[in-house]
């Protein structure tokens, strides 16, 4: 049986050099820029076909901007729907990206550290800016915990430091461990499957056929901890705690 971690080895279509920096083309590159093109075309095909009573495009579009609207609106406030752009192409980059990985020769570009700690290290970046940005200085506040006594400020600061800078780590390893592991004990159950054979191939392949369905769960619970944890980090920035 191969090793279940060959699929997410990744290897040059069309090798490409930009003043020495490796931009060559691959099998996650290529899932990326189709995302990207199924994220625009159901956005536009369920916008121009607005009607009173809405087709199944429609309906599916105003659902997922409600979610994504009351994501923002229990973690942020009214005020964080300004950033309802930024976040609701996040959720669906992340959504279609998990969506598209479960199909058999795709491949699954969340289950690339390097991809998931981009997104987390730029949500990051991005709420230091709007925290530094609202409140100045003040948002060294953000390290004292409300109603600290002065005596445990010495204790309480490593810790709240130590925690704000392991939320990008945390935020992209999740998102990565949990679509890596799904997708490695598949393989392993196909695998299994295979090499199997009739007499006992049928057991594996009957959890991979649960698992699956699961994984489809997995894909859309992924992208939704994602987002929530976004809109909570720039929550934060905004108000404080």
């Amino acid at each position: 049986m191969q090793d279940p971690l060959h699929a997410f080895e990744l290897h040059p279509i069309l090798p490409l050099s930009l003043f020495g920096l490796d931009i060559s083309l691959n099998k996650a590159t290529l899932v990326m820029w189709v995302v990207v093109a199924l994220v625009i075309w159901f956005l536009l095909r369920a916008g121009s076909s607005r009607s009173l009573v809405p087709g199944k495009l429609q309906n599916l579009a105003e659902v997922l901007v409600d979610f994504i609207r009351g994501i923002i609106q229990d973690t942020m406030g009214q005020d964080g729907m300004r950033y309802f752009p930024l976040i609701g192409t996040l959720f669906l980059f992340i959504l279609f990206s998990n969506l598209l990985g479960l199909i058999p020769g795709s491949y699954t570009v969340t289950s690339q550290i390097v991809v998931t700690g981009v997104f987390a290290v730029s949500v990051y970046i991005l709420s230091l800016i709007i925290g530094f940005s609202i409140h100045g200085g003040k948002f060294f506040g953000i390290l004292v915990p409300p109603g600290t006594p002065g005596w445990l400020l010495p204790l309480m600061i490593p810790i709240e430091l130590i925690s704000q800078l392991a939320r990008p780590i945390s935020l992209a390893v999740r998102l990565f461990a949990n679509m890596t592991a799904g997708h490695v004990i598949l393989g392993v159950l196909f695998g299994l499957t295979i090499t199997g054979g009739l007499l006992i191939g049928w057991l594996p392949f009957s959890f991979t056929i649960a698992l699956y369905g699961l994984e489809f769960g997995i894909a859309f619970i992924q992208a939704y901890i994602f987002t929530v944890l976004t809109c909570v980090y720039i929550g934060d920035a905004m108000h404080l705690h």
